[in-house]
């Protein structure tokens, strides 16, 4: 059976359909990411790639869990099955080099988030703190120092950040020690990413850009979706007005 790149994500929404998972929705969106399929008609498998994720719907197909898409440099790639049938299946085919991690969904919900308490947690940031939104300059130094890169190295050019993205930076000095900002977008809103170098953290930095880039959001009238790696990021989440949703599993493969 043949794997294709898809042009036409149409052919695969009822395979998402349903899937809650903003980076599936950057891809059948136009906005950012690859689909792959088998060459059905229609598809019965598909494969979404974005970033360092990957996910899989419909039936369990092993040319698509080796799949690599063609220009990719990176050999690392965190993969998201749909259901167990995808999860049995991705353990056979890399067995040794995925490691099974616990991944935390946090609900996306229509509430709202208390404004008056984001900014609060904004303006607690002390000096010799500042906070910015980022600019080209920050663009670049954000892409230039490894423990930053994902806040914006999906964008390729500041320009498409510009368009695209939205972040904010912690400075000391001129220097970004923090940041919370777009790892993604898609119709309607961003995926957060918020990093914070080593030596800084602890220190509510984190908190204070998370609440500006949430307050930014709303402005825009974008929807700030969080998916939480660890019960440390679901810690910050909660703090900021989000609600744990549900743990699921994923795949994350060294020497893709």
């Amino acid at each position: 059976m043949g794997i294709i790149e898809l042009k036409d994500t149409s052919l695969i929404e009822e395979l998402f359909a349903g899937w809650e998972e903003t980076m599936i929705w950057s891809c059948l969106g136009g906005v950012m990411g690859r689909a792959y399929a088998d060459d059905g008609e229609p598809p019965k498998s598909a494969q979404i790639v974005l970033g360092d994720f990957c996910f899989f719907s419909g039936e369990p197909l092993e040319e698509l869990i080796r799949n690599k898409p063609e220009g990719r440099e990176s050999d690392f790639i965190i993969m998201v099955p749909r259901d167990e049938a995808w999860a049995a299946k991705i353990e056979e085919v890399w067995k040794n080099q995925a490691k099974k991690v616990t991944r935390y969904a946090i609900k996306k919900h229509g509430r709202g988030f208390n404004k008056e308490y984001l900014e609060s947690i904004v303006n607690n940031l002390s000096e010799p703190f500042t906070m910015e939104m980022i600019n080209r300059n920050l663009y670049h130094k954000i892409l230039a120092e490894s423990w930053s890169r994902d806040l914006c190295s999906l964008f390729e050019t500041y320009e498409e950040y510009e368009k695209m993205g939205l972040g904010v930076a912690v400075l000391l000095d001129g220097q970004v020690i923090a940041g919370a900002s777009s790892y993604s977008a898609y119709p309607g809103g961003i995926e957060i990413e918020i990093d914070t170098r080593s030596d800084y953290r602890r220190r509510g930095s984190a908190l204070a850009c998370g609440a500006k880039l949430i307050l930014e959001c709303l402005k825009r009238g974008l929807y700030p979706s969080w998916d939480a790696q660890n019960p440390g990021s679901v810690a910050l989440a909660q703090k900021l007005g989000y609600e744990r949703d549900y743990e699921y599993t994923a795949y994350e493969i060294n020497g893709y």
